[in-house]
């Protein structure tokens, strides 16, 4: 069971990896410096969403205790909250970048950033309220977390999209921490 739940949330760790963009050489030197900044700030945060997704990934249902799942799970999802509001913060703090409607692209971003954080707070406090002494109820209450988590890995990052179009794209994909982030993102389409 724990199995779907490791594949739906492959697909969450694709919205960080969207922030890497695509390659061009041509300069703005301050949407290059708001790009750096935004960078270097959600290197780590991916790091650690792509930590979490390991470790759920490595702690199934088949070959571990209901507790142990709940434990790893509620962590990682805990962490996956801490992670995307940090993103939010960062784009936050760097401002608007210096591209037509920035502000309102920052603005879309962040509050989508804030809105997926919410969501992994949810999951962590609907797997913390998980009945461990009950396997069945248990597998059942993993079912409804990886139908949720399905439905959150495929929402809609269209204000993250919104904000990496054009400039800032070209800006970011030409920052050291933003290529290393798109690291390989696991299959999110296959289901066991």
């Amino acid at each position: 069971m724990n199995k779907k739940l490791a594949v739906a949330l492959s697909g969450g760790a694709v919205l960080v990896l969207a922030l890497s963009g695509c390659s061009s050489d041509d300069g703005n030197e301050k949407l290059d410096a708001w790009a750096k900044q935004v960078c270097d700030a959600v290197k780590p945060q991916a790091q650690k969403i792509e930590a979490a997704n390991a470790a759920i990934q490595k702690e199934t249902s088949d070959n571990s205790t209901p507790e142990a799942v709940q434990k790893t799970d509620a962590q990682a999802f805990q962490d996956m909250a801490d992670a995307y509001k940090a993103i939010g913060t960062a784009v936050n703090t760097a401002g608007a970048p210096n591209v037509d409607d920035g502000e309102t692209k920052k603005a879309n971003a962040v509050k989508e950033l804030n809105e997926i954080s919410a969501s992994y707070a949810g999951l962590k406090k609907q797997v913390d309220g998980l009945d461990t002494k009950n396997q069945a109820k248990f597998a059942d209450g993993l079912k409804g977390v990886a139908t949720q988590l399905d439905k959150l890995s495929q929402s809609g990052n269209d204000a993250l999209k919104a904000l990496e179009e054009g400039d800032v794209g070209k800006s970011m994909a030409k920052q050291e921490s933003c290529k290393s982030t798109s690291a390989s993102p696991a299959a999110s389409s296959t289901a066991s």
